[in-house]
């Protein structure tokens, strides 16, 4: 390239990440544009890094199962009949149809296309009319295997036989969060939606609270204050920020029961992002997520769910408590579905350049420096 070629969006990026962050400027418009730095991010992030499925609670029986894509691969998360949740291919190893769709409990899982028959360790048990076949060797023909482990409760998978565990990896987050104890939370309900927006500008969205007194003025913006938040600095794996909350959501507050928790603990709201796409909101009382993958440039896939903690689930007014912020954070959603789709407009027009950041933006910043760190240049 000479030096009168254009950027790359990778270059750009790049170029964008290399000044400190307090003349940092947003990305650049090419990352969430282009379906170049798209296949990058697929190749570089999402086979790479650990991706969410949900939560552990959600597959409790042997045969309970649900189905993701990890980028483009299909993949079967399962509790088996040891009680361990394991992940595999989703691919049947005949005639390469997918085998499972969504959520749901099976015995076995059988190919759709001819009947081939996987025990739920990915063993092939059966496959008709195949004695004549010289070659057919049932032993050779299991599901391969994905790495799959619960962090936190969380099914984290990842195609990338050497990434780090999410033990290590996210060690300092574990630390940060324990008094929360975030593995004795509940999840209480899921759905699926997509959104016409790049996912980084909805993962960017969930990084920081400046946007909550304008975006959300009609649900939670009031509930925080711009001067008491607080962005400190990540890690390589995650980034995250707190929020002082008041008692206009009694589910965001320690339960009365609470003994745990103490001082500002009792009403601090964590708002964590695990790169590259879990987003999770952990408050005393309850937790929401996000959890992302890229459909094209333009659209996203959200995974979305929450639920409570073990003392708000023992509590007779739980149910009530819950639909109430079920409700709020419905409300919540369209709000971040209207902001978000019209920066992803606002990114596709010609006129539109990258400002610079708020000292409130210190996460979008440390995920661009995530992202110019795997992706090639």
């Amino acid at each position: 390239m000479n030096k009168h070629s254009p950027l790359t969006p990778a270059q750009e990026l790049h170029a964008n990440t290399a000044v400190p962050f307090e003349r940092a400027f947003a990305m650049p418009k090419s990352v969430y544009t282009s379906p170049e730095f798209l296949a990058l991010e697929q190749k570089h992030v999402f086979a790479a890094d650990w991706l969410c499925a949900g939560r552990a609670e959600t597959l409790p029986n042997p045969g309970d199962y649900l189905t993701m894509e990890i980028a483009g691969e299909p993949v079967v998360v399962l509790r088996d009949r040891g009680g361990e949740i394991r992940a595999m291919s989703n691919v049947c190893r005949h005639r390469m149809s997918t085998l499972l769709q969504g959520r749901g409990s099976v015995r076995a899982i059988t190919c759709p296309y001819h009947a081939w028959t996987y025990n739920l360790d990915g063993s092939l048990r059966g496959a008709p009319a195949m004695t004549l076949n010289d070659s057919f060797c049932k032993e050779a023909l299991g599901l391969p295997a994905v790495r799959c482990e619960i962090w936190q409760g969380w099914i984290m998978v990842t195609l990338n036989p050497d990434a780090p565990a999410p033990q290590d990896a996210l060690r300092d987050v574990t630390d940060l969060i324990a008094p929360f104890d975030m593995t004795a939370y509940q999840e209480t309900f899921r759905e699926t939606f997509r959104w016409a927006t790049n996912w980084k500008v909805l993962a960017e969205n969930f990084m920081e609270s400046y946007h909550l007194p304008m975006c959300h003025a009609g649900t939670i913006g009031g509930a925080s204050r711009l001067e008491e938040m607080v962005c400190p600095t990540g890690g390589p794996a995650f980034n995250y920020h707190f929020i002082l909350k008041n008692d206009s959501v009694p589910l965001a507050l320690a339960h009365p029961s609470n003994t745990t928790l103490t001082g500002d603990d009792r009403r601090k709201t964590w708002l964590l992002a695990i790169y590259p796409s879990l987003l999770i909101t952990l408050t005393p009382g309850y937790f929401w997520y996000l959890s992302l993958t890229p459909d094209g440039p333009g659209h996203v896939n959200v995974l979305f769910g929450g639920g409570m903690s073990p003392e708000w689930l023992a509590d007779p007014q739980a149910d009530t408590h819950l639909a109430a912020v079920r409700a709020l954070l419905d409300d919540v959603n369209v709000e971040d579905k209207g902001c978000t789709e019209k920066v992803y407009r606002g990114l596709c027009s010609g006129m539109a350049t990258p400002g610079p950041l708020s000292h409130l933006e210190r996460p979008n910043y440390e995920f661009a420096q995530y992202l110019a760190a795997r992706i090639p240049a």
